[in-house]
């Protein structure tokens, strides 16, 4: 009796055995069926919102690439960074660049290289308006200003904001409206004409003199120089030599101006932060294509 139920239990097949021999198929199995088919499911739900969430990452991360122009990573865009990026970076730009204007002037005072340092007075400040605009300029200006009433003292640094701040912030606003040459010049002549007589008025009153009797004499000895080359046996009135005076510091302005101007076409074309194209005439006369 026993003989025949070892017999038969003997003849069954192990369960177990068989699950292990048997290769592993999820098509036999509807339990894993259910499990790839719950899955995929899942994944078509959600990869577009994946998809939508990763574009407006990339959107707001890196903003939009103009057609036809590669993009990289490591390259700052300013017009896509988030606002987020542009706030520190338009402080740290203008702070710079604050400083830079004002190191200018600082080192043009103890070691005067003629007119050399004084063309670069206004260009910092101007290329803070047309990188971020006119209250970053106005920032940067009186920056400028406080940074040299510390280092220089208070007439100093009001000496350099009249004209020198404000004729910065009148190009960076003449260059990013693109506006002419010829408008530029002129309205920046004429600021810089009224800053050539505050600085007299300024100077007048905290040395108690009459400076302007200094130019007067030294316009009165040029005229009469001039009478005498011409022949002219008259002499030169008061309110001629003060025409003249008025006249040669405009011309003065008009030329330093112009100078400016060159500087910055060949300067900030190279910093990606071009200024409205000259004449056609000031092209040929530097073999400038730009």
């Amino acid at each position: 009796m026993s003989d025949s139920y070892n017999d038969a239990q003997a003849s069954r097949p192990d369960p177990l055995e068989e699950r292990k021999n048997k290769p592993f198929n999820s098509e036999d199995d509807p339990w894993i069926d259910d499990l790839d088919s719950t899955d995929e499911a899942s994944r078509d739900t959600s990869s577009p919102a994946l998809t939508a969430q990763t574009d407006e990452f990339s959107r707001s991360s890196f903003g939009t690439v103009p057609p036809g122009r590669s993009y990289s990573p490591t390259t700052p865009k300013l017009e896509g960074l988030p606002l987020r990026a542009k706030a520190p970076l338009a402080m740290v730009e203008t702070a710079f660049l604050a400083s830079t204007a004002s190191l200018i002037w600082l080192i043009n005072f103890y070691f005067p290289l003629g007119p050399v340092l004084r063309i670069f007075f206004p260009i910092p400040i101007a290329l803070v308006y047309l990188r971020w605009g006119n209250r970053a300029s106005w920032m940067s200006a009186l920056v400028s200003g406080l940074l040299l009433s510390v280092l220089m003292g208070p007439t100093r640094s009001i000496l350099f904001f009249i004209p020198y701040g404000l004729m910065g912030v009148q190009l960076g606003a003449m260059w990013s409206r693109r506006a002419n040459w010829l408008f530029s010049i002129f309205t920046g002549t004429l600021l810089g004409t009224f800053g050539f007589f505050f600085r007299f008025w300024l100077l007048s009153i905290l040395l108690g003199e009459d400076l302007w009797v200094y130019v007067t004499t030294q316009i009165t000895q040029l005229a009469e120089w001039g009478f005498l080359r011409l022949g002219l046996l008259d002499q030169p009135s008061l309110s001629l030599i003060q025409a003249l005076a008025i006249v040669m510091v405009f011309i003065n302005n008009l030329v330093y101006l112009f100078v400016v101007h060159l500087v910055a076409l060949l300067m900030l074309d190279r910093l990606g932060n071009p200024i409205p194209r000259p004449p056609n005439w000031v092209q040929v006369l530097l073999d400038y294509d730009g």
